[in-house]
């Protein structure tokens, strides 16, 4: 998954989307969140692109190294929008959408705004309901509203132990993100002006009105849903997947022990396990 041979790119209306495309079979799209990138799915994608097409996009979310278009609208619904051109642009149909953290509220408005090539959708524990942003970060976020202190915040994260403080990485992922994973979040953002600008733009429009909107579309997505949330999740209840299973049409919720956030990070042997099941329509899903 680090290597540059196994990147593609796809010229879209915002911009260049670098994305990952291994495996044969069925497709799966992985949406990261805010300030990572697909390298989030690492430990992930190479067991199932045994026997499934994973398609790995890195969105411009902070930790993407092609900045879009200055006047690109990078906005949740343009987003979600953006996702939903992506998979037109290759052809993908019935696609099994798996989203964490912001990614997972991007796939919500997915599946609520363009729904027509999407077949199944994952969420692992990610923003819902009024949790956009998670309270705990609403700070942070206030502050990288503004340039000057999005910069100072940006290059804090130059030092290895600050990016793993609590109000960066450090409460994400319940073991230790590795050195080499945590400079290809930051390093994007720490050189280069121009995806600072794109994370400006991400992070004005995180609005939890668009969540709770989301939540009362998911009643007509009657596609089968899995949530596969972590148990000991510190941003994003537990509680809240048995609610979106209680929306949607069609859904399980996985109990996933031993994680936090970053599950594809923490526990990637259970997620896998959960995702091949389930996109092969095995109903055994307990834990």
């Amino acid at each position: 998954m680090t290597t540059t041979a196994e990147m593609h790119d796809i010229e879209l209306a915002p911009g260049t989307i670098r994305y990952r495309d291994v495996g044969r079979g069925a497709p799966i799209v992985f949406v990261h969140g805010l300030l990572v990138n697909g390298e989030l799915w690492r430990k992930v994608v190479p067991p199932l692109a045994r026997d499934f097409r994973c398609i790995v996009p890195d969105l411009p979310l902070g930790s993407h190294v092609r900045a879009m278009q200055a006047d690109a609208d990078l906005s949740p619904p343009a987003l979600a929008r953006l996702i939903a051109d992506f998979i037109a642009a290759l052809d993908l149909r019935d696609v099994t959408l798996v989203g964490n953290d912001s990614g997972g509220a991007l796939c919500q408005l997915v599946v609520t705004r363009h729904p027509e090539r999407i077949g199944r959708l994952v969420l692992t524990p990610c923003d819902a309901f009024d949790n956009f942003p998670p309270k705990f970060f609403a700070p942070l976020v206030l502050a990288a509203r503004h340039r000057p202190l999005l910069y100072a915040i940006v290059q804090a994260m130059r030092a290895p132990l600050l990016a793993r403080a609590p109000l960066a990485y450090g409460w994400l992922a319940k073991r230790r993100l590795d050195d080499e994973l945590l400079r290809s979040f930051t390093r994007p953002a720490i050189q280069s002006a121009s995806v600072r600008r794109d994370l400006a733009k991400v992070i004005a429009g995180l609005d939890p009105r668009l969540t709770l909107e989301a939540a009362e579309r998911l009643r007509a997505f009657d596609a089968p849903a899995l949530l596969a949330w972590s148990r000991e999740d510190r941003f994003f209840p537990l509680e809240h997947a048995y609610r979106l299973a209680e929306i949607l049409p069609d859904a399980r919720v996985a109990e996933i022990d031993d994680a936090w956030t970053f599950v594809s990070e923490d526990r990637p042997d259970r997620l896998v396990e959960l995702i091949a099941g389930f996109v092969r329509g095995r109903a055994a899903l307990s834990a």
